[in-house]
């Protein structure tokens, strides 16, 4: 396929800011998590819900489970930032990766945070516009070009 190479490029870009907006969304809950301040961290995933209803003292396990979150948040992020070097080049590992790792977390984060009614258009779902786009992309430039 001729326009191959615009769509691999397009969905390597969607995936650099994914990858980016990701691992700064880890960094951030685990940084709530670190200073003990579990709140912080809640209500900047539930950024919809109102940010006095999630201020209180919450238990250190719940603590320990948001701080996963936020590793999972970085890891993702890294995974999917790195794959897009090479969905830019159409590789074809780098973008089963990708789509598998960013587009499974946004499938999670569309069932339990979009669905619930619990997060912002913006970040948020945007994000997960922005996952589906790439995989979208890089998908058809794939085949297309098999």
């Amino acid at each position: 396929m001729k326009n191959a190479s615009f769509f691999f490029k397009a969905s390597a870009v969607l995936w650099i800011i994914w990858g980016l907006v990701h691992i700064l969304a880890g960094v951030l809950t685990m940084k709530g998590i670190l200073t003990d301040d579990i709140s912080s961290s809640v209500s900047g995933i539930a950024d919809a819900v109102d940010a006095d209803t999630l201020q209180m003292a919450y238990p250190k396990a719940l603590g320990a489970i948001i701080g996963q979150h936020g590793f999972n948040l970085l890891w993702i992020g890294i995974v999917t930032f790195i794959s897009a070097f090479y969905v830019w080049k159409g590789n074809a590992n780098a973008i089963f990766l990708a789509a598998i790792t960013g587009g499974l977390a946004d499938l999670g984060y569309l069932l339990f945070m979009d669905l619930g009614g619990y997060v912002n258009f913006v970040p948020g779902t945007v994000m997960t516009i922005v996952s589906a786009l790439a995989i979208a992309l890089s998908f058809y430039a794939h085949f297309k070009s098999k």
